[in-house]
């Protein structure tokens, strides 16, 4: 496994629409390495999710995963590695969920966004079978965030109010919650 570069904002890869990948490249090995190398990617800079643009390959392959307890997102489950190709989702509840955003594409940065809060993904997995996944909370968040870079979408296009967006020095400072708040 390798740790793979990150496009940063102001890379083109990242404004760029995604192609799907054929089930043959799905299973192929080639493939099932850029998975392996973005997990390791993912772990080494401590995300809970990680497109391929994000490391220079537009295609429309997406990783999530996190843990209980986690002391910046504060989440209250696991999420198991969650492998998606050529996702696509429906909005099943578009009650707005908000949560301060971050992305290794546009690091030292936090933004509050508002995104519906329940959705249904539809994916193939690593073998290439159909999936379907429905997710509410923090789960729909970062899905939704993920598959928006397979759109050439990034969070910070979705900050409604200029007033939250901050380095995260000053997020931790005036915005984050007490642990006792959460």
């Amino acid at each position: 496994m390798a740790i793979l570069k990150v496009a940063r904002l102001g890379h083109p890869v990242l404004r760029e629409k995604c192609r799907d990948l054929t089930p043959e490249e799905i299973v192929s090995e080639p493939v099932r390495q850029l998975v392996a190398d973005m997990r390791a990617t993912m772990s080494e800079y401590a995300g809970v999710g990680l497109a391929a643009p994000q490391v220079h390959e537009p295609v429309r392959l997406a990783l999530v995963e996190f843990e209980e307890g986690d002391d910046r997102y504060r989440v209250d489950a696991d999420q198991a590695l969650l492998v998606l190709f050529n996702a696509r989702v429906d909005v099943l509840d578009a009650e707005p969920a908000g949560f301060w955003e971050g992305c290794l594409s546009v690091p030292g940065l936090r933004g509050f966004v508002e995104r519906p809060s329940k959705i249904r993904v539809e994916y193939l997995d690593e073998n290439a079978e159909p999936c379907e996944l429905l997710a509410e909370g923090f789960l729909s968040t970062v899905c939704q965030h993920e598959l928006d870079h397979l759109d050439g979408v990034l969070y910070v296009d979705k900050i409604a109010d200029p007033e939250r967006f901050a380095f995260v020095e000053e997020y931790e400072r005036f915005h984050q919650p007490a642990p006792d708040d959460a």
